[in-house]
């Protein structure tokens, strides 16, 4: 006599049941291209210089090309995903995405790299924020969901770490071409993992277009008149046209998000000197790093001459350090509060960038890897704890939209920095001088920062 088989659970119980795990693949998958991609494209540059006979502000404009519609979009892009639904959001931003990735690999000249990669910044805007509303969708318990952020998180790391050494492997056995290849088969599978994933609900939040359009305006003419001006001098019409246009625009822009009724920076968040000390932190961590990478990868390849894959492993121990100073961190503010790691981590990346002041041509390359390694943990030890200490001064109504100034803030940090740094680099007669130069800026910036950390007042 045979034993039935045990009924099969219904198909609606079943796919509930895998709806948490398809969320969870599909937003690591995205989150681990988005800064894959970043990080990948630093150590590409020199050989996208040579392939174009690009200049300076054309390596300037590809790097912050992206960028800037990242951080200018970021600040609606949350309002948006909630409206369209998180799902439809995250698919669209997946696939605009995928097909910017391909028309970047495909650029038969500068000017249309630019261009898609003004696409991708764009894609990774809408991707971001609707990523994480699906890891809020998928996992309604709160400790579920905090270890699905955690993995969240842990993909975006490994990426970063990943992605100048994999995009230097790339670029010197392939091409520079294969960075932005190796994204299609990736936003394919996100694609098609997406089509089984539960649907997400839609939500009537009002948008802000005027405010969001104002501020693209305000950052590029900003971000275009110091690239320009470092190109070809301060003084020429068009650059202080621009820098014109960018108070203008800037000044339009305060102006709607005082009068209208869902602003999307709500100015009176920062009558908040935690707020305020908050983004001013972010801002100019984020600028001290991406600006410092984009500086150095131009020095190790064109100054140092190594390739693409060598300058990829001078940068792993910086990065590989981050994700353990993450969790250093979380223990450090659970211990003491948010402010010791915040201004710890300042006070050591300060005098990482002070230490690489005696760097030049004669330095050992494993010396240059080591000095790095601060960098990555000054980095990791503020930033997990400056996002906590804003949440937790900030109403619960209001923290998605926090959340989203500071990453804005952050993202114009390193947009700026790209620009003023390779101007600095321009603008001396020696690369080593204007290299110089930057790293005392920033290690100036850091150091007055560590202050204002003492303002926070984050609760352990």
């Amino acid at each position: 006599m045979t034993t039935p088989a045990p009924p099969r659970a219904p198909r609606d119980a079943r796919q509930r049941t895998a709806a948490p795990k398809l969320a969870m693949a599909t937003t690591f998958m995205g989150i681990f291209l988005l800064n894959f991609n970043a990080m990948a494209m630093n150590v590409a540059l020199p050989g996208i210089g040579r392939a174009f006979g690009g200049s300076m502000a054309g390596l300037q404009w590809i790097v912050d090309a992206y960028t800037l519609m990242f951080a200018a979009l970021l600040l609606s892009a949350g309002a948006l995903s909630d409206r369209v639904g998180a799902s439809r959001a995250f698919g669209a931003g997946v696939a605009v995405f995928t097909v910017a990735s391909a028309a970047c690999g495909l650029a038969p000249g500068l000017g249309e790299l630019i261009a898609a990669r003004l696409l991708q910044g764009s894609a990774a805007a809408i991707m971001l924020p609707s990523s994480l509303a699906l890891v809020r969708q998928a996992f309604p318990d709160a400790a579920e969901r905090a270890r699905a952020i955690a993995l969240w998180t842990a993909g975006g790391a490994v990426a970063v770490a990943a992605g100048p050494v994999v995009g230097g492997v790339l670029s010197s056995i392939l091409s520079w071409r294969a960075i932005f290849v190796v994204n299609l088969p990736v936003g394919i599978a996100i694609l098609a993992v997406l089509t089984r994933a539960e649907r997400s609900p839609r939500r009537p939040t009002p948008l802000d277009p005027y405010g969001q359009l104002t501020a693209i305006v305000a950052l590029a003419m900003l971000t275009f008149a110091v690239i320009d001006g470092g190109e070809n001098g301060f003084g020429e019409p068009l650059v202080l046209g621009c820098l014109g246009l960018a108070v203008v625009a800037m000044a339009a822009f305060i102006m709607i998000e005082a009068r209208t009724a869902a602003p999307i920076v709500p100015l009176d968040v920062f009558r908040s000197r935690t707020v305020t000390a908050s983004v001013t932190i972010g801002f100019v961590v984020n600028a001290a790093f991406y600006g410092s990478v984009f500086a150095l990868s131009l020095f190790f390849q064109n100054v140092l001459n190594l390739s693409a894959m060598a300058t990829g492993l001078m940068f792993l121990p910086m990065l590989a350090v981050i994700a353990g100073a993450n969790l250093a961190s979380a223990r450090a503010a659970a211990r003491f509060g948010p402010r010791m790691p915040i201004a710890v981590g300042q006070a050591i990346f300060a005098l990482a960038m002070f230490g690489l002041l005696w760097m030049d041509e004669g330095t050992s390359r494993p010396v240059i890897a080591a000095m790095l390694i601060p960098v990555g943990v000054g980095l990791g030890l503020v930033v997990p704890s400056l996002t906590a200490v804003l949440l937790n001064d900030i109403a619960a109504d209001r923290a998605g939209t926090a959340a989203g100034i500071l990453n804005s803030f952050r993202q114009t940090g390193g947009a700026l920095a790209v620009a003023v740094f390779g101007a600095m680099l321009v603008d001396r007669g020696e690369f080593i001088v204007g290299l110089r130069v930057a790293f005392c800026t920033a290690a100036v910036m850091l150091a007055a920062t560590t202050l204002a950390a003492l303002v926070l007042r984050g609760r352990r």
